[in-house]
């Protein structure tokens, strides 16, 4: 009795989790045979979930909206996870959710063990979220995507490219990619018959066609390994040089994978080199490195930080 409650509990996160499941993929991912599938079906209508069965080649199960979800359970380490997400969402790039994610906060807190709610209430009475992205996706924006992405939907949407050109787009969304404090779309791109990485803070009015495609195996078989390979090819307005005062094996632990190249010049001393399109991040970047170091291009770098040194000088008490 134990197995067939799991089960079923799993079949209906499965239905939650996406619009249309067709019954190979669902036999698949449950290990079950066809006539189990059927059984346990029934079983979530018999509990009141309204499941559809749609017919036609795109057919399968589909669960209705408005489905009532069982009690939340979480065991200590999935809630503090949670909380620990809904903190970071509330000081991140998505822009709309910074008040929401605090409100689920508190809410999460009501409906956790006391245990728990201790620790989950703890962490957000003395954590508090200070670092920005530079740039925000709108949660509208985000969601659509996710959701497309997620139920295998070609999407159109206006896009903006660096050099403010515009234009519509027809794409058959793959994967979100979240890397350098910025949300990226991998996606096949129809009229381009390509694949193309697109940033999703240029990415304007998006909705699902309803048209379902079939997922293409990714170059590389890696979304993330994608999108990074792109933006390393990808020029951006910024090239800096810079010299810093510390061994490169130093240096290049304190940047993230691909984000910048670090030479030796000798023992104690390394060159940098990095791109990016906001001068704010870049300088955030070498102050964070809290290492001595000299810029030696762009000139609008140089002459951000130094006058970003005489605003932080002249607010300095006399």
């Amino acid at each position: 009795m134990g197995d067939t409650t799991s089960r079923t509990l799993r079949l209906l996160s499965l239905l939650q989790a996406r619009r249309v499941w067709t019954g190979p993929e669902l036999i698949r991912r449950l290990g079950v045979s066809e006539r189990t599938l059927r059984r346990d079906i029934d079983r979530l209508r018999e509990l009141g979930y309204e499941v559809s069965s749609i017919s036609g080649p795109a057919g399968g199960y589909q669960l209705q909206g408005g489905a009532d979800i069982p009690p939340l359970l979480l065991d200590d380490d999935e809630a503090m996870a949670i909380a620990v997400g809904l903190l970071t969402a509330a000081g991140g790039s998505i822009e709309g959710l910074e008040e929401t994610s605090l409100r689920a906060l508190t809410k999460l807190e009501q409906v956790l063990p006391p245990r728990v709610r201790r620790r989950v209430a703890t962490l957000h009475e003395t954590v508090v979220p200070l670092v920005r992205s530079w740039v925000t996706v709108d949660s509208e924006v985000l969601t659509t995507v996710a959701q497309a992405c997620r139920d295998r939907e070609r999407l159109r949407f206006e896009y903006r490219t660096r050099d403010g050109e515009e234009s519509e787009r027809h794409v058959e969304p793959h994967q979100l990619v979240s890397i350098h404090h910025r949300w990226y779309l991998l996606a096949y791109d129809r009229e381009r018959d390509d694949w193309r990485t697109f940033r999703l803070d240029r990415v304007k009015s998006p909705w699902a066609t309803r048209i379902r495609f079939e997922a293409r195996p990714i170059p590389g078989g890696s979304a993330a390994e994608y999108v990074e390979q792109s933006l390393r090819s990808m020029p951006m307005r910024y090239q800096v040089v810079a010299t810093v005062r510390a061994p490169a094996s130093a240096v290049e632990p304190r940047f993230r994978r691909g984000e910048a190249e670090v030479e030796p010049i000798d023992e104690t001393r390394s060159l940098v080199r990095l791109q990016g399109d906001a001068l704010e991040w870049l300088a955030f970047m070498f102050i964070w490195l809290d290492i001595d170091f000299t810029i030696h291009e762009p000139t609008e770098l140089v002459e951000y930080i130094e006058g970003l040194t005489r605003r932080l000088v002249g607010s300095m008490p006399a």
